[in-house]
Order: structure tokens, then sequence, then C-alpha cells
């Protein structure tokens, strides 16, 4: 496969890797070699280049046992020195572009203003604005005396395994006692004395709880620390915030209280939605992490991020976990209870109103396409961004089918009171389902087109034909 498709046909003529422990695994887990010297072997054989691991050993034992050629060998390190001339690696230093970065006093490229401004912008269009009632967020800066910021993960950034290594990185704390400024009070406590976190919160103006879960479980390889913690080849045995006792007792001491959750996945925090004022949503990683959460908590940035997922109100609502028939309630697509937030859901500092749904076609033909239009309008004096969905219910499919489906969405910026026109384009092709035949099939069916701002916020509705393709036109459409 590596060389009849992805060398010959795809052209593949650079690097091809083995995974961490992949090679190990032939032998100790699928025993498809009895030895590490014959995997070795079958694996340059088969193309491969260069060991994610090291197996140098084994690979001169195989060499010296004559299991493989030293031309063997040579064939498979070619996409290796291809790599390493196109990038420079095997030219004299002088003449390599990289090696003269900060040469000149310059700033590194990554270092830039551009750059940073770059990374500031995608972590600040990430934020999902959970909840904002009665308008807590943003936060007023010319108002406010003093702001306690709390949780263990407060003044960290923290880096998954694959996140790479940022040049720098602007925690929560510090990105918020930067837009605070210098006569203004910002009281920290990591939580680790709660009764010091709930006096912080009780001698400040606001309080601002920062809570999730550690990227990596907090331990080694297969290793967690909470049974919310989840990650690779460690499944999650809960999804309960333990740091919601923290919450509960910082907001008895100040009702002013903001929960930032940087999290991987999400959270059963009923409690937290149920009595928090204001609740935000992040990820991981980002060296822009401190920076772009106090620019959205203070209303330097509207946010706008959605949610991916669905997120259950208990684990009770999901399926077994070793069932993995999603049809069974998981996913948008199956999920029927009442979610504690949909997907696709995430608010603004701006209100919008859809309004004039229209279609290019009553049909959408089986090889063809319709275009949907509806007016999006700002109906707010603060400018922001909607991310418009949507969805497509299928009426009367002769087979299982999802109970809705997310076919496009639009991220659009609206000054106030502004109208804009917006078109998704649905091709058919889209409604296709992977039939007995193990083909793509369109279905003459009626479906239900849905316009709005999340998997559960469906404000537009119309209903099409769909007209499946006739074997002619199939035909046709192959020739």
């Amino acid at each position: 496969m590596l060389k009849e498709i992805t060398v010959k046909e795809w052209g593949q003529d650079g690097i091809i890797c083995t995974n961490g422990g992949a090679m190990k695994l032939l032998v100790s887990d699928h025993k498809a070699f009895p030895d590490e010297e014959r995997a070795c072997a079958a694996v340059i054989q088969a193309g491969i280049g260069q060991f994610l691991d090291d197996h140098a050993e084994p690979t001169h034992a195989a060499l010296e046992h004559g299991l493989v050629t030293e031309a063997q060998i040579n064939d498979a390190l070619r996409g290796n020195f291809r790599v390493m001339i196109r990038l420079g690696l095997l030219d004299p230093p002088e003449i390599v572009p990289y090696t003269r970065i900060g040469a000149d006093g310059a700033p590194a490229p990554w270092l830039s203003e551009e750059h940073k401004t770059a990374a500031r912008l995608v972590t600040q269009k990430s934020i999902v604005l959970l909840k904002n009632e009665d308008r807590q967020l943003p936060l007023n800066k010319q108002i406010l005396k003093s702001v306690a910021v709390i949780g263990a993960y407060s003044d960290s950034v923290l880096l998954d395994w694959y996140s790479g290594s940022p040049p720098y990185a602007v925690t929560p704390l510090q990105g918020i006692q930067a837009k605070m400024g210098a006569d203004m009070t910002v009281r920290h406590s990591d939580a680790a004395d709660i009764a010091s976190a709930v006096e912080a919160a009780r001698a400040s103006d606001v309080a601002i709880v920062i809570v999730g879960n550690h990227p990596t479980g907090d331990g080694g390889w297969a290793k967690v620390t909470k049974p919310e913690y989840g990650k690779e080849s460690v499944d999650r045995q809960s999804l309960d915030l333990e740091e919601e006792e923290l919450i509960r007792q910082v907001h008895a001491a100040n009702p002013r209280t903001v929960v930032v959750l940087i999290s991987s996945f999400p959270y059963t925090i009923r409690w937290t939605q149920e009595n928090i004022p204001a609740i935000v949503q992040m990820t991981h990683n980002s060296q822009e992490q401190g920076n772009a959460l106090a620019d959205v908590l203070f209303g330097d940035y509207n946010p706008a991020g959605r949610l991916v997922q669905t997120w259950p109100q208990s684990i009770d609502q999901l399926p077994p976990m070793m069932d993995y028939n999603i049809r069974l309630g998981r996913t948008h697509l199956y999920f029927e209870g009442d979610a504690l937030y949909p997907f696709g859901h995430g608010l603004s500092y701006t209100q919008f109103a859809y309004t004039n749904l229209q279609t290019s076609s009553d049909t959408i033909l089986g090889n063809g396409s319709v275009a949907i239009r509806f007016d999006l309008t700002n109906t707010d004096d603060r400018a922001g961004e909607e991310v418009a969905q949507l969805y497509v219910r299928y009426l009367g499919s002769q087979v299982a089918r999802p109970l809705q489906e997310l076919q496009g969405f639009q991220r659009i910026a609206l000054a106030p009171g502004e109208t804009k026109s917006i078109t998704i384009t649905i091709e058919a092709s889209q409604l296709a389902y992977w039939n007995e035949e193990q083909q793509f099939e369109v279905e003459s069916d009626r479906v239900e087109i849905g316009v709005g701002g999340s998997s559960r916020a469906i404000v537009l509705r119309k209903s099409l034909n769909v007209s499946a393709p006739s074997k002619f036109a199939i035909l046709a459409a192959i020739v």
C-alpha cells in the first residue's frame, strides 16, 4: 500500500515514518513477526525510511543476517534526503536563510507583532460564551476597582503532547492584570486553600474562577490524577467537574462570579449553569490564552465561538462507552435528550435576527444544488459576529437517517443595525447516504431546511423535495 498507493499513485516522495511504538507492536501485539529483526526488514522493504523510535540495533542485525539489503535501505532513505535537500539541511550554513534568523537584530518571525496578533485573533475567535445572564459580561473596567482571579490553572498555559513549544505564553492571570492596569487591584489565589480563595472573592468587586482539566491528565502514560480527566489511552470515568465545589463557595462569597472553563471536552456543569450568571469556555495550548481571554471578559472582543460537541446534562444521557453505534444517542445527529449545551451553541454580546428565508428552487435535483438565502440583522448597538448554521432533517427517508445534520455554516460580521443577505448552497451529494451496495445514494425524499444560531436554536424552516438522479443521469455523470 505504501509503495503502490502513497508513492506511485499519490506521488508522495518525501519521508514515510512509523507511528510511535508501531514497529514493536508488529512483534509484541500483532504477532506478525517473530522478532524485531524480521519486523525491521519488512518495514524497510515496505518503503518506510524513518522510525519514530530507536530501532538501530535490530536494523543492523537484519542487515548483517541478510534479511534486508543495503540497496533496499538506500531506496527507503531517498525520501528522507529529498526533504533534507529541499530544506537546505545539507547546504553550507552561511547560505541557508533559516540560520540567519535573528542575526541582524530583528526579532524572529514567530515573535513579530504580526504573528502575535494572528495567534491572539485565532484564540479570540475560539472562545465560547456559554451563558451571560443580565449581561454580566463584558466587565466594565471603568467601574471595577478590584478583581479576584482564582483557580489552580489560572496562572499557567497548559500544553498537550502535540502542541509544540510556544516561544512565549501569556497566562489568564497575566492577561487580566495587563487589562486591568496598575491602578486596579488583582487578587490571585491558586485555590490550594479554598478559604483564602473565598476571602479573595469576598474582598473583590468580581471573582473570576478559572477551572478545567489538565490536557495530559497531569500524569504519565496511561495515567490521570482525576476520574474526569481523559486522554490518549485513558477514557474518562466521569463528566463531573470536581472544582464545582470551589465555584459554589466562591459564588456564596461573591454573587458576581464569572466562571472560565478551560477544557478539552464537555463537562456536566449543571449547578454552574443554573447558578452562575456568566460562563465562558475555551481550550488549551494558545500562547495568547491570557490576552484573548481578557479581551473577551472586558469587551474588547465580542465572542462568537461555537461548541463542536453536544454537552449532556448527565453521563446517564449517554449510551455505554463500549457501544460504538452512534445512532443510539451520540452527537448532534442522534442525541434526543435535553442537552446542557447543544451542538453549535455559543452566545454573543450582540443580538441577531434571522428573517426572509428563500430558496433558489423548491426541489433539489439528485445531481444539482439549491441556494438557501436569508437575511441576518444585528439588532444591537454593538458590532459582532454570528455563526449562522444550516441543518437538514429527513422527513420521509426509507432508511435510518440522522435526526438533524449540519450541512453548512457561515461566520458573519455585522455592524450595529446592519443587515446582510446570506447564501449557503447545498449540493445534493451532501444528502447522500452509504447504502448496502457500498455506494453513496441520493434518495428521493422531502427534507426540512433549518437555519439558526445552533442545533437547538433554529428560527427559520422550509421544506424541500429531493429528486434522486435517474440511472441514466448517474451513468452520464460517470462517463
